[in-house]
């Protein structure tokens, strides 16, 4: 088969699971025996200034063939345009498949519906949702979820919350394939210690973007409150989200215990997640967090806000606090610190982790949607 992906920042990446996902799924596809061809963006805007940049350059990726697609600056703008340009390439590619991903890119969907090629989309999330939208772009990623319900011929979800919601909004049946996990490789506290001071277990870790749906204003200060030697890592960069990482900056300055790394990949990022005594997640938007799987891949313990998006990937093997409320969090931070007893064994949180979330059942699963996809147009093509 021949495949697009269209929707992603760039590959490779950790900027977002948008990035992870497309990355994860398309070196699989390779191996498995398919041409996938991605878009990445390309421009300024596209990258956290601590990402590699290096990636921009790139013409293939561990057999991925890439296209660079020219991104404007403009916030407002950059999605739309990308995924125009994007889609339009793609129309010229011969594609057994176009994969987009995200609501706001999936507005283009509608374009090679109408040539007759097969489109799968997934939802990561109800981006509409996210504070950092504004008018126009809330209105975009709307109507792109919209096109998604209307024509694309599958729909891929990553919660039973967001699935219920289609079904609900739309009357659309969609399909539940969750993110994946890659097999933990634990790594002892040496550029942390030697960057940030960090021993093991003696910090708490936030990672992901700084963007304000993820909630980090509501740790930073619940954290205020609590009583502890821990320190406090805040690990990720922003995302259209200057003023906000300014504010979380200016927190962070006034308690010496909080950590600011700005983006981290590679060998900070396995350390950062193998040393630390539990990982904190306080969102009040997500899809299928990435980052919260990874922590419990880890069998790192775990603290998310009761969000359905977390509390649906971690079930018991979590614990959680009441979301957007600060004095729940400082409440149940002290009680976790306090009493580690209350999670479960580290092996028993990796074992349900793998045995849930594996990339290589994700791709198998997403290759049958491909294919179902192309047989029913062979099939539509006879009649």
């Amino acid at each position: 088969m021949k495949i697009a992906m269209i929707g992603h920042k760039r590959i490779p990446s950790r900027e977002g699971g948008v990035e992870i996902v497309v990355e994860e799924l398309s070196t699989r596809l390779v191996q498995m025996g398919h041409s996938v061809t991605a878009y990445n963006r390309k421009g300024r805007n596209v990258a956290d200034k601590n990402a590699d940049k290096d990636a921009h350059k790139l013409r293939e990726y561990k057999g991925i063939r890439i296209v660079q697609v020219p991104t404007p600056d403009v916030k407002a703008l950059n999605a739309v345009v990308y995924s125009f340009i994007a889609t339009i390439l793609a129309l010229f590619g011969k594609y057994d498949v176009i994969h987009f991903h995200a609501e706001g890119p999936c507005a283009m969907l509608i374009i090679p519906h109408f040539f007759g090629i097969r489109t799968i989309a997934t939802i990561h999330g109800l981006d509409w949702q996210r504070s950092k939208w504004g008018g126009f772009a809330t209105k975009f990623l709307k109507f792109g979820e919209l096109i998604a319900a209307k024509y694309a011929d599958e729909v891929i979800v990553l919660s039973a919350n967001v699935q219920q919601y289609f079904l609900d909004t739309y009357h659309r049946e969609t399909i539940y394939i969750p993110n994946g996990v890659n097999k933990t490789e634990f790594r002892e506290p040496d550029l942390i210690a030697k960057k940030y001071g960090l021993e093991k277990e003696k910090y708490i870790l936030y990672l992901g973007r700084l963007v304000p749906e993820k909630g980090i204003s509501y740790l930073v200060k619940a954290f205020e409150k609590v009583d502890t030697d821990l320190k406090l890592v805040i690990a990720g960069g922003g995302s259209h989200s200057d003023d906000y990482v300014k504010k979380i900056m200016e927190y962070a300055e006034k308690d010496k215990r909080i950590i600011m790394t700005g983006f981290v990949q590679g060998h900070v990022l396995s350390e950062l997640f193998s040393n630390c005594y539990m990982y904190v997640l306080p969102s009040d938007v997500e899809g299928m967090p990435i980052s919260l799987l990874e922590a419990l891949s880890y069998g790192r313990k775990c603290l998310a806000s009761n969000i359905p998006e977390n509390s649906e990937a971690c079930l018991e093997y979590a614990q959680y606090f009441e979301k957007s409320d600060i004095e729940d969090l400082a409440k149940k931070l002290e009680e976790c610190i306090k009493h580690p007893e209350i999670f479960h064994t580290d092996k028993e949180i990796m074992d349900y982790c793998y045995k849930h979330f594996n990339w290589d059942q994700v791709t198998g699963e997403s290759a049958r949607l491909y294919i179902d996809a192309i047989l029913n147009v062979e099939r539509l093509n006879k009649v």
